[in-house]
């Protein structure tokens, strides 16, 4: 770790920093007591070194152990370190897609606990770069508070998620009707308690460096917690809104990777070396066609296209309903060149693969750079991965970096060009409410279909 300077000073007990004596003060310290502004002065001054500290201090964390399974190193212990590193990673992708595609069958629900376990992993990785870059300052409460502010975050979310689509399952449990009605006062409140134990751990020279791990920790819950509950918040529309991005940004990370490592010649970035503009164009391309396909093949099934809400009557999720006109078959006229080339005046395309071309087309081009944003900060704290969870890989936080950028565009995408009102949760929203308010709302709703022509008048007798 690094040790804090101060012009003049030594080291003092404990390697804290002892000011020199001051001008006409004796060694034995016979001179008056500093006041308290001194005091104060003197302290901020010792360790006010923290704020301008550069790079070349930050502390290098040790290297995470390797982890590849035996088996892997004695069969590949004939090859280059790059081609190694080549087949590790190609195996363990393969075995995480397979992966991948047995969760899909699992269900909805597997998938948003398989979200909820990369979230908590994501925030466990950069939250022991922090532990580990303040370790020897021995900061109290800071891992506590950091996973309890993990679960307040958490409970706040998927709180207001059980508040949106499980409205009749909660009408039919008293104790869950309660949680609901004060569910912000109760998030705000285990908030508040989080907040008041951090301002109670405050100790008087580590103030700073205390409210720097305050800030990481926020960050941290900004990057995975909101971006996972806007993952889920995205699966509810239809699978197909989970699928297509996440296996778009899958995509352009393995054929970025291929056309990098086989034709690789011009660097890209200076924060990521081995990034090449062969590797990103040949990325951008294979992505926008394989988004292209994959959103055809899925917007054939009601499994991925209808979107998923939860039946009381069978206690689970369902995904059946009539598939919007998103969904749909649809003539579209071709541009004259493209009629030339292909000789036919029309094609017959789902109007979801036109969306796919914009979300593909982010997923190349911009989800790269929460990679790039990933790689800086690995640079920053002199560590090569997140983690050294999969091998060949490193950390979960490693491989999740590119999608949460792409769960914030989706989120945008739908709530700016596709998503209009929901039947189904109005209706949940309306089972809830009381039944004078219900009566209420029939009246008027009634009304309104009479003025334009939809109900008949009743007739008065």
């Amino acid at each position: 770790m690094w040790e804090l300077r101060h012009r003049g000073g030594c080291p003092g007990p404990g390697g804290a920093v002892a000011p020199p004596p001051r001008e006409g003060e004796a060694a034995g310290g016979d001179h008056e007591t500093e006041s308290t502004s001194d005091k104060e002065t003197d302290i901020d001054d010792r360790y006010g070194d923290l704020d301008s500290r550069t790079d070349s201090d930050i502390p290098e964390i040790p290297p995470s152990s390797d982890r590849t399974p035996e088996i892997l190193k004695k069969a590949l212990s004939g090859l280059s370190s790059r081609w190694k590193n080549w087949w590790i990673r190609g195996i363990l992708t393969l075995t995480m897609i397979s992966l991948f595609f047995l969760i899909i069958y699992m269900g909805s629900f597997m998938l948003m606990l398989l979200v909820l376990g990369i979230q908590v992993k994501c925030f466990h990785e950069i939250i022991t770069i922090g532990y580990r870059v303040y370790h020897s300052y021995d900061l109290p409460w800071f891992r506590t508070l950091s996973w309890y502010f993990l679960l307040c975050v958490n409970y706040f979310f998927y709180g207001e998620t059980v508040a949106d689509y499980f409205a009749t399952f909660v009408q039919r449990e008293e104790q869950l009707q309660f949680l609901i009605r004060y569910h912000r006062f109760i998030s705000f409140a285990l908030y508040l308690a989080g907040f008041c134990m951090f301002v109670l751990s405050l100790v008087k020279k580590h103030y700073r460096l205390q409210f720097y791990m305050f800030a990481w920790t926020h960050v941290t819950l900004l990057i995975t917690v909101t971006q996972s509950h806007l993952v889920i918040q995205n699966l509810f529309e239809g699978m197909i809104w989970f699928l297509v991005p996440i296996s778009s940004v899958i995509c352009n990370d393995i054929t970025a990777y291929l056309f990098g490592f086989f034709f690789g010649r011009t660097p890209l970035i200076k924060l990521s070396p081995k990034k090449t503009w062969e590797g990103f164009i040949g990325g951008f391309f294979s992505t926008v066609i394989f988004g292209f396909i994959a959103a055809y093949v899925l917007s054939k099934y009601q499994y991925f296209v209808c979107p998923v809400e939860y039946r009381s009557d069978v206690n689970s999720f369902v995904t059946e309903c009539e598939p919007s006109e998103l969904f749909q078959l649809q003539s579209y006229s071709l541009p004259p060149f493209l009629k030339a080339l292909l000789r036919r005046e029309t094609v017959s395309l789902y109007p979801f693969q036109i969306h796919s071309i914009a979300l593909s087309t982010f997923a190349s081009l911009i989800g790269p750079f929460g990679g790039f944003f990933a790689s800086g900060f690995k640079r920053a704290f002199k560590i090569k991965d997140f983690a050294n969870t999969i091998p060949g890989h490193g950390g979960i936080m490693d491989r999740f970096d590119c999608q949460y950028l792409m769960a914030t565009f989706v989120h945008v995408y739908i709530t700016s060009f596709i998503r209009g009102p929901n039947p189904s949760k109005v209706l949940q929203q309306l089972l809830v409410l009381q039944p004078e308010q219900q009566l209420n709302v029939y009246k008027v709703l009634k009304t309104h279909l009479v003025e334009k022509g939809i109900l008949q008048p009743t007739l008065k007798v």
